[in-house]
């Protein structure tokens, strides 16, 4: 008895029992749900690992890739942001008219990050220092920017034919997309800023508890502010990245693409209530939701029904959440 009393210890010592299990799965269920639907997709289907489709799906996620890091830092400070999507629509469209109206490549590219920069201006400071809220806002930041998108095109698409920078949207290195390297690249940066830099700190911090941060003599209000101003200049490189790819300006672009970029973080782990969040977590929760839309299209799954399943898998992925934060605290 003894001597199966000491396995038993011995077992659990060791970091090999159930709990830790469990709780292992629990703490990576991110990465397993991406290894769960790739292993499925090449099940349900062989053209899921052909290299065409590989690439497509690396160059075509890019923009939610980089929309995704500008929401993950607002959800983490305990915000949201739903103007994503006509932001990339007016950058879309602002650089195309900029080309078309003979502006050079990095004049129209600065202009239009620019653009962004001051829509995440206007939300941050009404959001931080006239303490409005940010659903409200944001909202109102995405019905002005549509809207503008719209005027600025009126309300048709324009061809882009710098070929520098459709070389660009369209080039491959290695074998792989030069978007993804670009979108990589921010996740990087970001990644180091959360991991070694107080900025990133203090973002999770506001977001875990804002007052406590405020009474420590932090000014909160900047780092609420910035957080929508990089969401707006992400979110206008996402629009270039479109741009680069689809080699037109359109206001149609970007639609949903403030609720694709909220599932893409939640799945990414993060919360949404704040102090909560993963780069690298975010970056499988993006492609999480690409292979589900690329498996669905490869399977000829109409774009209705699609709507609907990723809407189940929002609410599958916040009753996840909310399953391991119950499984932690007990």
């Amino acid at each position: 008895m003894n001597m199966q009393g000491n396995q038993k210890k011995s077992f659990k010592s060791n970091g090999f029992g159930i709990k830790n299990v469990i709780s292992f799965i629990n703490k990576n269920n991110t990465f397993f749900v991406f290894l769960l639907l790739v292993i499925i997709s090449c099940i349900l289907t062989s053209n899921f690992f052909c290299i065409n489709n590989i690439t497509n799906l690396l160059r075509q996620n890019a923009p939610l890739g980089v929309v995704g890091l500008g929401m993950l830092l607002v959800i983490i400070t305990g915000g949201i942001d739903l103007s994503i999507g006509a932001v990339v629509a007016l950058a879309n469209v602002i650089f195309a008219f900029l080309i078309a109206e003979g502006y050079s490549l990095i004049l129209a590219v600065l202009i239009t990050i620019s653009v962004g920069v001051a829509l995440g201006v206007i939300a941050g400071f009404l959001i931080a220092y006239q303490k409005l809220a940010p659903f409200v806002v944001t909202l109102a930041i995405m019905s002005v920017a549509r809207g503008f998108s719209y005027i600025v095109s009126k309300g048709s698409s324009i061809r882009i034919l710098n070929e520098t920078f459709l070389v660009f949207g369209r080039s491959y290195i290695l074998g792989i997309p030069t978007q993804f390297y670009l979108m990589i690249g921010l996740f990087i940066v970001l990644f180091i800023i959360f991991r070694y830099f107080k900025y990133g700190r203090l973002i999770v911090a506001i977001g875990s508890n804002e007052e406590a941060v405020r009474l420590s003599g932090i000014r909160v209000n900047r780092y609420k502010m910035s957080v929508y101003c990089i969401s707006g200049a992400f979110s206008a490189i996402g629009g270039l990245l479109v741009c680069g790819r689809t080699g037109v300006g359109s206001p149609l672009v970007g639609v949903g693409m403030e609720m694709d970029a909220i599932a893409a973080v939640v799945i990414g782990g993060a919360s949404l209530s704040g102090g909560k969040g993963s780069v690298v977590k975010t970056l499988f929760g993006v492609y999480t939701l690409g292979i589900i839309g690329n498996i669905m299209n490869l399977m000829t799954v109409p774009a209705y029904p699609q709507q609907v399943i990723k809407g189940v898998i929002i609410l599958a992925a916040v009753l996840l959440q909310k399953f391991s934060a119950e499984k932690k605290n007990k």
